[in-house]
């Protein structure tokens, strides 16, 4: 088994890494000072794959499990979701010492994890993501949230996890767009941190469309290892840990005016990515060789990269304008200065980023 530890004092917590390690996640949650009572977060499709699962082993440590299922979508990451679960675990009696587990991908560990972090003014929460783009990503960080129609994950929290319990054999249950959505994040990390990582993509094509065990262990431990150096440096997104966003001032902006049903998350991103090293070489910070190594890695893993088609730079900029990491009026994007290395940027023109948006290449 890996483990990584995300190194945060007192709210330190550790990321384990192996194959068929979900039915053993009962004996991981003892030691912890959890109330006997625990709730389950799911979706109905993740449910019916694993949920008798994790909530059997939780009962055999000694847990009285209440089982919480929510609709599976980008669109229900809202407000009315979390209200359910807490109707739910008020109506368990769970206490400020129960625990709360979210199993599936990102939209349920970040509803989970919001409403854990404001029931009873927070209570512990463990993450068993089942997607790659939750395993690599939004399961470690505590980052929490819902989206508002007008923007996406702007209702949130930082709230870490007690734990975070990823078993890979859950991608093999992955549709296959879904999985690919995933190796966006991936490749983000090589992109913003690690030439290393990006090389092993290229390189690697093949073992990883085929799901070889090694080849994603290797994958998703590096990328853990990166965003837990990350987030341990910086909690809670005051300097350093805003190039985790790379890709994502845009691909938020694609997935709202889209109404988050066009692109997968990973999807949107990837778009975002590819937009944003194209500003970067419009600005004549990254060599075009760098540039379109990004494209073909993008594009050699079924990802999209051209701009969509309907959507008009109008549209994106009113978004971007809303989007959280704005300030006084100024956007912030990541620019790649070449594969492993990029900078923060904001203040960037309208004029700039029309010449990218308004070239659909």
């Amino acid at each position: 088994m890996q483990e990584i530890k995300v190194e945060l004092g007192e709210r330190s917590y550790r990321i384990a890494i192996d194959t068929g390690i979900l039915a053993d996640i009962g004996k991981s949650l003892e030691g912890f000072g959890f109330s006997y009572k625990a709730a389950l977060v799911s979706n109905p499709t993740v449910f019916r794959l694993y949920g008798n699962s994790v909530a059997s082993s939780a009962r055999d440590a000694g847990f009285e499990v209440s089982e919480i299922v929510i609709p599976d979508g980008e669109e229900y990451k809202n407000l009315s979701s979390v209200e359910h679960i807490y109707g739910e675990m008020l109506a368990a009696r769970l206490d400020r010492k129960s625990v709360l587990i979210a199993l599936g991908g990102g939209v349920v560990g970040d509803i989970a994890g919001f409403a854990a972090s404001t029931y009873m003014r927070g209570i512990d929460f463990i993450q068993i993501p089942t997607t790659l783009l939750a395993q690599v990503d939004s399961s470690v960080g505590g980052k929490t949230g819902v989206n508002h129609p007008l923007g996406k994950n702007m209702i949130g929290t930082f709230w870490q996890p007690k734990l975070v319990w990823i078993d890979i054999d859950t991608l093999k249950s992955l549709p296959g767009r879904e999985f690919l959505s995933g190796l966006a994040e991936v490749i983000k990390y090589g992109v913003i941190w690690e030439e290393e990582l990006f090389c092993y993509l290229e390189e690697n094509i093949e073992k990883v469309l085929r799901l070889d065990n090694d080849t994603l262990s290797h994958i998703i431990g590096r990328s853990c290892e990166i965003k837990a150096k990350v987030v341990s440096s910086d909690e809670r997104e005051s300097g350093l840990r805003a190039i985790l966003n790379y890709g994502h001032t845009i691909g938020h902006a694609i997935e709202t005016v889209t109404g988050y049903k066009r692109y997968f998350h990973g999807e949107a991103v990837a778009i975002g990515m590819y937009a944003e090293a194209r500003i970067s070489r419009e600005l004549g910070l990254i060599e075009e060789g760098q540039l379109q190594r990004i494209k073909t890695l993008l594009e050699s893993y079924g990802l999209p990269a051209a701009l969509p088609e309907g959507v008009d730079f109008p549209q994106l900029f009113a978004s971007m304008q809303l989007d959280k990491k704005t300030v006084s009026g100024d956007l912030t994007f990541i620019l790649p200065e070449k594969i492993g290395k990029v900078r923060i940027h904001r203040g960037l023109s309208v004029k700039e980023m029309e010449k990218v948006f308004g070239n659909r290449d």
